[in-house]
């Protein structure tokens, strides 16, 4: 206590905190929305809303989610995805439950929610299941329990959706994680790498406080370090959420009522209340993160498209991050970590692949982007231009970071057979156009060459080049010759 970390948080100001308890704080990736679980007084049941954030930055008054999902039976303890379209929560005693607390999902499709399905005995047991919380791209799924053969009586375990949409059966998180005592409420930063959790496993201040440990490599996790005071105390500590960009927590606290309980001079009520804190640099998770968001549209008719919407780490080729538009406003949500460099893809049946690159690895800059994507129909005469291809200055040599651009463009032909397709490289005007030229040739070629090497029957492949030739923009600046430096797919 005498070496503080940071400030201690602070109740959330009105129309916020206008119920008896409220608690277990969620936000997604762009910090519009924030849910939370509330009950309205003492002999409420719980249920789960969302305040919308004003233009101001402000939060407005709380409403309930949905007729879908708040009923009379408790629904409480919900995570949400980043882009604000899945949402995981937990709900006791229902109908045809397989525990007494069961976890249940539901996507949302425009502004409408589906009715809750239940994650079935891959992810729920016959004991007690509850307090999820999802990552960012609402595919990997991590939760408290209290079924047999853990560490301890509550444990955290962790669960994955499938290419075939089933969840994968839950795994306990094992050790250093897991302890013999309570391990309860986790939160999963939006970058993915940094775990938070509650405990009284470890050494602590009072009962439950509050750790984080980071991932050291995939499915594994570091050594958890206590948060320290003020955002831990004596007391027993509940749910925390720190927002993706790193800046700001919230956490749920009870305070002492001035006034005492009905029917009792003796007993004080202890409402609970959403607290929020900056964070100080200890506590942050490892890695802050950003997004992209926008819509996805038919480049013909301007409709918006349901897509999926995938991001790949270029330096490990792994995808990080899946998500779908919506199919009514073609919205979508990406969360990028500063320091990797990326390349996207926006992908719907029928229509040429989309190919964006976002380079955080070395960028002062690591703000929030706006990008709509337009969808050219697979068609003779349509083309696209391939933007996670690598090539060193005058060379012509794949680098190995074009091996995501390339193998999802195996995936692409492979899909559609009949396709066949020009390669074809263009330049800028640096040097000679006869230099020019040669060069674009040879980068096309060095395409076709990967894609035939890999399957892709020769005779659907053609390469050309056009040197300094049709331009995309104005030769007079480095960052215009950088768009006139390309390869494209062209539809035959």
């Amino acid at each position: 206590m005498k070496n503080p970390v940071g400030e201690a948080p602070v109740a959330l100001p009105a129309p916020l905190n206008s119920f008896k308890f409220q608690y277990f704080p969620a936000l997604t990736a762009d910090n519009r929305f924030l849910l939370f679980t509330g009950r309205p007084a003492a002999s409420s049941g719980e249920d789960l809303f969302v305040s919308r954030q004003n233009k101001d930055g402000s939060l407005g008054a709380p409403i309930p989610i949905s007729p879908a999902i708040n009923t009379s039976y408790n629904e409480g303890a919900g995570s949400i995805s980043g882009d604000g379209k899945t949402l995981v929560f937990a709900s006791c005693d229902r109908p045809k439950a397989i525990g007494n607390c069961d976890l249940y999902i539901s996507r949302r499709t425009g502004n409408n929610w589906s009715a809750p399905v239940n994650l079935g005995t891959n992810v729920n047991s016959t004991e007690w299941d509850s307090q999820p919380t999802l990552s960012a791209d609402g595919r990997t799924l991590y939760f408290t329990s209290t079924r047999r053969g853990g560490q301890g009586q509550e444990d955290i375990y962790v669960t994955t959706l499938q290419p075939n949409g089933a969840w994968s059966p839950a795994k306990n998180l094992g050790t250093p994680v897991n302890t013999p005592g309570k391990d309860m409420a986790p939160f999963i930063h939006a970058s993915g790498t940094t775990l938070y959790y509650v405990t009284d496993g470890l050494v602590g201040m009072g009962g439950l406080d509050v750790f984080r440990c980071e991932q050291t490599v995939p499915g594994r996790w570091g050594v958890p370090k206590n948060l320290g005071y003020p955002l831990n105390t004596f007391e027993n500590e509940a749910s925390l959420f720190i927002t993706s960009d790193n800046l700001k927590g919230f956490c749920s606290r009870s305070r002492v009522s001035d006034e005492p309980a009905a029917g009792s001079r003796l007993v004080r009520e202890r409402p609970v209340e959403l607290f929020s804190f900056a964070v100080p640099a200890p506590v942050r998770a490892r890695e802050s993160s950003t997004y992209t968001q926008g819509r996805v549209f038919d480049a013909i008719t301007k409709k918006p498209l349901k897509a999926e919407v995938k991001l790949y780490d270029i330096d490990t080729d792994l995808l990080t991050q899946f998500v779908t538009s919506d199919p009514e406003y073609g919205d979508y949500t990406v969360v990028l970590n500063e320091g990797h460099h990326y390349a996207m893809y926006a992908a719907a049946d029928k229509y040429l692949l989309k190919s964006l690159n976002f380079n955080y690895s070395d960028q002062h800059t690591f703000d929030p982007l706006t990008l709509d994507i337009y969808l050219e129909p697979v068609r003779s005469g349509r083309s696209v231009v391939l933007n996670n291809l690598f090539f060193d200055t005058n060379k012509y040599d794949l680098k190995s970071q074009s091996r995501t651009e390339l193998n999802r463009l195996i995936e692409f032909l492979q899909q559609y057979k009949d396709v066949q397709i020009e390669v074809s490289g263009y330049t800028d005007n640096v040097g000679t156009p006869e230099s020019n030229l040669q060069l674009s040739e040879r980068r096309a070629e060095s395409v076709v060459k990967y894609l035939s090497g890999h399957g892709i029957s020769p005779t659907r492949l053609r390469s050309k080049g056009y040197g300094e030739r049709h331009p995309l923009a104005a030769n007079d600046s480095e960052a215009h010759r950088q768009l006139n430096r390309r390869i494209e797919l062209h539809i035959l």
